[in-house]
């Protein structure tokens, strides 16, 4: 089975940048779609980045401009870089994986994807 870890969070104030990573081990496949979600106290789990394996990706408008999700096949590994970071970024980010998606408007779905990490908490102080 398939196991997802994310790394990379931490504290950082107002303006700052962060790259988090999701490292995907186990039974990959070759056509899947990926996401980054966040989740804020008291809150609902948002999704904020996601792509899928022939390259297609979006962004939740309340990020786009700001954060880029990548990946590097060869280390099986997923990325969100974070720039510009505001208080209202604050929450436990999760990546999450899953078959491949007919449409991008899926991709930030949390239906969508059937395999989860553990989270990785990201703090903005204003």
């Amino acid at each position: 089975h398939v196991q997802l870890v994310e790394s990379g969070g931490g504290s950082v104030q107002s303006g700052g940048s962060l790259r988090l990573s999701c490292e995907v081990s186990g039974d990959t496949k070759s056509n899947y779609c990926m996401s980054w979600f966040r989740q804020a106290p008291g809150s609902e789990l948002e999704g904020v980045a996601g792509l899928c394996s022939d390259g297609r990706t979006t962004y939740a408008d309340s990020v786009k401009g700001r954060f880029t999700i990548s990946q590097d096949n060869a280390k099986y590994t997923l990325y969100l870089q974070m720039n510009r970071l505001s208080a209202e970024d604050t929450g436990m980010y999760y990546c999450a994986a899953g078959p491949p998606l007919a449409s991008i408007r899926y991709l930030l779905l949390t239906s969508a994807y059937n395999i989860w990490g553990q989270g990785t908490q990201v703090t903005v102080s204003s």
